[in-house]
């Protein structure tokens, strides 16, 4: 019996994961448009206090993206491993993460059921997200002065924000560039500032790949929640605007150091 090419196999286990990818995005699409018509409308008749509004539509947001994220698992189109995911999630925690692929939002809300997140203002005229984001009240990240003003706000509320000091998706082989924001948020309103490194080997989803670009293998994405970073030696200073740069440039040089250390990971 001949044996079996493996061009042959490497071929169809690509064209299986290139038409999951794809079946996951119009999945993603549909999901999106049904919580707004349908979901979200039947919830706000339930229930009519709005903060309980906005704690419901949270989970409803998380559970649906831990859905997808099991249905990419189960198709194929990656693998997925979380570490001290235990310490997320906490009353007025700012959760700050670098943005190497698209898919980094979907995972840490997924993971976070009542987080807050800052998202980028565009996804309000998105109608596949419009539902999702508005129900769950998320904070849009323009114009810069007004997020920060609501990020601290929502903090000294007791919820949990996510914030991606990036501000866009990472360009790979390049340092990361963080925005100043993070850090002034954090020293201003953070209980704690919790980092996470997030990895996605081989690359996917960058700015630079279109989604129909898979790599020639399934992909592995990794969430690694590092111990709180201690602001109290920033808050001695009452210069916010030298301490925020004092915290900025170590939140940079840390995330910098932890991702150059697992190499192109």
């Amino acid at each position: 019996m001949d044996s079996v090419n493996p061009a042959m196999i490497r071929h169809a286990s690509y064209l299986h994961r290139l038409i999951a990818t794809g079946f996951s995005f119009v999945v993603f699409g549909i999901g999106g448009v049904l919580l707004r018509y349908t979901v979200f409308p039947i919830l706000y008749l339930l229930v009519s206090d709005r903060l309980l509004q906005r704690r419901y539509s949270r989970r409803v947001v998380s559970g649906s993206f831990r859905m997808f994220v099991e249905m990419m698992r189960a198709l194929g189109v990656l693998e997925y491993r979380v570490h001290g995911i235990e310490k997320l999630g906490k009353p007025g925690q700012l959760i700050i993460a670098n943005h190497p692929s698209l898919i980094d939002v979907v995972f840490m809300i997924a993971f976070i059921p009542d987080a807050n997140c800052v998202i980028k203002s565009s996804l309000k005229r998105n109608p596949f997200m419009y539902g999702p984001v508005t129900a769950a009240q998320y904070v849009e990240n323009d114009p810069a002065a007004e997020m920060i003003e609501q990020s601290c706000a929502q903090l000294n509320e007791g919820q949990t924000l996510i914030l991606f000091p990036e501000g866009t998706r990472t360009i790979p082989q390049q340092p990361l560039q963080f925005h100043r924001s993070a850090a002034h948020i954090a020293i201003q309103a953070a209980t704690k500032l919790t980092p996470v490194i997030i990895r996605v080997h081989p690359t996917t989803l960058t700015k630079a790949e279109p989604w129909y670009r898979i790599p020639p293998k399934r992909v592995i994405f990794s969430m690694d929640v590092r111990d709180d970073i201690d602001l109290e030696p920033y808050r001695k200073d009452t210069c916010l605007p030298r301490t925020s740069r004092a915290l900025n440039a170590f939140l940079l040089d840390f995330f910098n150091q932890e991702i150059a250390s697992h190499g192109s990971d």
